[in-house]
């Protein structure tokens, strides 16, 4: 079979789930893992064609899409902020949102220009994407990374061989923590924030695929992971030194609330590519 027909076949299978644009990148996406082929190779060459084998491969990779299990998790890897990442269900797949926040880490740190190293802690690092496009994208720092989940570390640790950075992973639970032991000129976290009252405006790939110990929270308690990181940075932040938020796009108010009880400075709240509250940054 051509591949240009099984295009359509695939497409059609997964309109009834996913909207047509949607079906037609899951297809590229499979076609550069799987055969190292672009759209523009196949527009070049429309009458290259699978094998059977090919077919038995991607027929059983049309069946997952079909129960809506996420193509990175299928394909085991993920683009961010241009980095490859292996990905799996113990961690989140990264999304557009964290590559803004991680874009205006980046600028704000290499705009100081500073001589020294700058030492940078992610708290909750999952697959390990914004510890590892941090060290990877700033002049001499030192990146820590703290994840309660160690199977999410082993995955992180794999992710920064991969891209050929070093990264200090910490195992460790931190609402139960009450020192870092150490100063950061940076904290970053993008920690669980989705509160259960929420839970029918997620997909339900999302919903059945990706860990909810990195997504939930209680409704009766939504800041709970903010709070205890914000305390602890004031113990572990040099004074000046800054703290990074992705948030709830429903909490933004209170989060700079927050922040302002703490007594933070330079309180900024930030939208993302959507319009949405998405990230604050503080000063000590």
């Amino acid at each position: 079979m051509k591949i240009r027909e099984y295009r359509s076949h695939f497409i059609a299978a997964l309109t009834p789930i996913y909207d047509a644009t949607e079906a037609e990148s899951f297809f590229y996406l499979v076609l550069e893992e799987k055969k190292q082929l672009r759209r523009i190779d196949l527009a070049l060459t429309p009458d290259v064609v699978f094998s059977e084998a090919d077919i038995l491969i991607w027929d059983a990779i049309l069946a997952q899409l079909k129960l809506e299990i996420p193509v990175q998790y299928i394909l085991g890897k993920t683009s961010f902020y241009g980095l490859d990442f292996e990905v799996n269900p113990a961690v989140l797949i990264p999304r557009q949102e964290t590559e803004e926040l991680v874009d205006w880490i980046i600028s704000s740190a290499n705009s100081l220009k500073l001589d020294t190293p700058l030492r940078i802690l992610d708290i909750g690092t999952g697959s390990g994407c914004i510890a590892i496009s941090l060290a990877k994208n700033i002049k001499n720092a030192t990146v820590f990374a703290l994840d309660v989940s160690d199977t999410a570390l082993a995955t992180a640790k794999k992710n920064a061989e991969t891209n050929k950075v070093a990264v200090n992973f910490i195992s460790q639970n931190i609402l139960e923590t009450t020192d870092l032991q150490q100063q950061f000129d940076i904290i970053v976290s993008n920690p669980p924030y989705v509160r259960n009252l929420e839970k029918q405006e997620i997909k339900k790939n999302v919903l059945d695929n990706e860990p909810h110990l990195a997504l939930f929270v209680a409704d009766t308690d939504a800041l709970i992971f903010y709070r205890k990181i914000a305390t602890l940075a004031q113990k572990n932040l040099v004074v000046g030194g800054q703290l990074y938020f992705e948030i709830n796009q429903y909490l933004g108010n209170e989060m700079v609330a927050l922040l302002e009880s703490l007594y933070f400075k330079n309180n900024e709240l930030r939208k993302d590519i959507y319009g949405n509250d998405r990230m604050t940054r503080a000063t000590l």
